[in-house]
C-alpha cells in the first residue's frame, strides 16, 4: 500500500520534467513492488499513437516503428532501494530530494518525456522501463526480456539513464567476487597447541592483497583502474575454539578488455590451487566504450560531454553482451545512489531532456 496514497495518472505531455520526477518519486517501488508504477508508466504511454507499447513482466517497453537507418534504447529501471525515511519527495531551492529522485528517477521522467512529445525522432527510439535492477541479476527485467522477447533490445545504441552528472560515463568495469578459503585445525583455546588456527594462517592471503597494486587499463582514451580487495573475513564457531576454517570474500572490479575468463584466471593466478581453495562464486563481465561507434560518436557530439569512464557495473553489460554498445548519461551524482539524502540537480534534469530531444529531432 502506498502510504502516500493513491497515486495519480501520470500526464508526461502536459507536465515538466521537474513534476514527473516528484510524481515518480512519491509512488513507491522498491525491488519487487513495481507493479503500481508498472501500471501507471503503461497507461501513460498506451494512448500515444506513435508508440507501440508492450508489457513484459512489470516492465514496459515502448517504440517507434518509422522504418529509420538507426534504433536507439533509451533504457531506466523503475525500482529503488528501501526507503529511507525519505519519502514523500520535496523541492528545495534548485534540487529535488527524495527515495529514487537520483537513482534514477529523475532519468525515468527524462525518458518519458521524450517519449510523449518526441513524435517523429529522426532515429527509432525504443524507452524501456524496467523492474528489479537493485536486486540480483536473475531477477532484472532486462535480463527477462532479454530471455522473453530479445528482438525488443535490438539497437544500434543502448542509453542508460543512470546517474552520471548529466556526463557521458563510457563502457563499464566487470565484477568478480571469490571466497578464498584456507584450512586449519580445530582445538579448545586453553590447548590451542593441539590446533592450527585457520585465521592466523590466513595472514598471507590478506597480506598478497594489501600488497596488490591494482592495473590501470587504457581503452578508447579512457583509464579503467582495477581494484582488488578483501571485503569479508570469517573465522570461528565459538570464542574458546581454535577456528579450522577462515573464508577471505575478495572483489575484483576489471576492466572491460578483459573477458570473464581471464579476469578468473587472474585472480588465481595470485592465489594457485597449490596453496588455496578458490570458489569463484560470481563473474560478469563489463562493457566496452565502443567510442568509436558511429551512434556512439553522434550522440557524444551533440551531448558537448567529454566521455568518462564508468568506474562500477551497470546494465549497459547487458547491452554489451547482446553486441549493442551502450553508455550512461542521466541527472544525478552517482555518489548519492542509495543515500538517506539522494538528490537530484533540477538543472541536470532540464539539460538531460533538452540535448537528448536535440539529437532525437531533425
Amino acid at each position: 500500500m502506498n502510504p502516500l496514497g493513491p497515486p495519480a495518472p501520470l500526464d508526461p505531455l502536459a507536465t515538466d520534467v521537474v513534476g514527473l520526477t516528484r510524481a515518480l518519486v512519491d509512488i513507491p517501488s522498491e525491488s519487487g513492488a513495481e507493479e503500481a508504477l508498472a501500471d501507471i508508466v503503461e497507461a501513460a504511454l498506451r494512448p500515444l499513437d506513435h508508440l507501440v507499447v508492450e508489457r513484459v513482466g512489470n516492465s514496459v517497453v515502448a517504440r517507434t516503428d518509422l522504418g529509420r537507418d538507426e534504433r536507439v534504447i533509451i533504457a531506466g529501471h523503475l525500482d529503488t532501494v528501501p526507503a529511507a525515511d525519505n519519502l514523500p519527495a520535496r523541492l528545495e531551492a534548485d534540487r529535488m530530494y527524495g527515495l529514487g529522485a537520483c537513482d534514477m528517477k529523475g532519468g525515468v521522467a527524462v525518458a518519458l518525456r521524450l517519449a510523449a512529445t518526441v513524435t517523429a525522432p529522426v532515429r527509432d527510439v525504443t524507452y524501456v522501463f524496467y523492474e528489479c535492477e537493485e536486486v540480483e541479476g536473475d531477477r532484472n527485467g532486462l535480463r527477462t526480456i532479454a530471455g522473453r522477447r530479445p528482438e525488443l533490445l535490438a539497437a544500434d545504441l543502448a542509453i542508460l539513464m543512470e546517474p552520471s552528472d548529466a556526463g557521458v560515463e563510457a563502457g563499464c568495469q566487470g565484477v568478480l567476487t571469490a571466497d578464498i578459503t584456507v584450512r586449519g585445525e580445530r582445538a579448545h583455546t586453553a590447548r590451542a597447541w593441539r590446533g592450527v588456527n585457520a585465521a592466523h594462517r590466513a595472514a598471507p592471503v590478506l597480506q598478497r592483497l594489501a600488497d596488490h597494486t591494482p592495473e590501470r587499463v587504457v581503452i578508447d582514451g579512457l583509464e579503467y583502474r582495477e581494484g582488488l580487495n578483501a571485503v569479508a573475513v570469517r573465522a570461528g564457531v565459538a570464542g574458546n575454539v581454535v577456528p579450522d576454517t577462515c573464508v577471505i570474500t575478495v572483489n575484483s572490479r576489471f576492466a572491460p578488455s578483459r573477458s570473464a575468463e581471464e579476469a578468473e584466471a587472474y585472480v588465481r593466478g595470485l592465489f594457485p590451487e597449490r596453496e588455496y581453495e578458490v570458489d569463484v562464486t560470481e563473474v560478469v563481465p563489463g562493457a566496452l566504450p565502443g567510442l568509436g561507434q558511429r551512434a556512439v560518436a553522434s550522440l557524444v557530439r551533440v551531448l558537448g560531454a567529454e566521455p568518462r569512464p564508468k568506474l562500477g557495473w551497470t546494465d549497459v553489460a547487458r547491452f554489451a553482451s547482446l553486441g549493442t554498445p551502450a553508455l550512461n548519461y542521466g541527472p544525478g551524482d552517482p555518489v548519492l545512489a542509495h543515500t538517506a539524502g539522494e538528490y537530484v540537480p533540477l538543472a541536470q534534469l532540464r539539460e538531460c531532456e533538452e540535448r537528448l530531444r536535440n539529437w532525437l529531432t531533425p
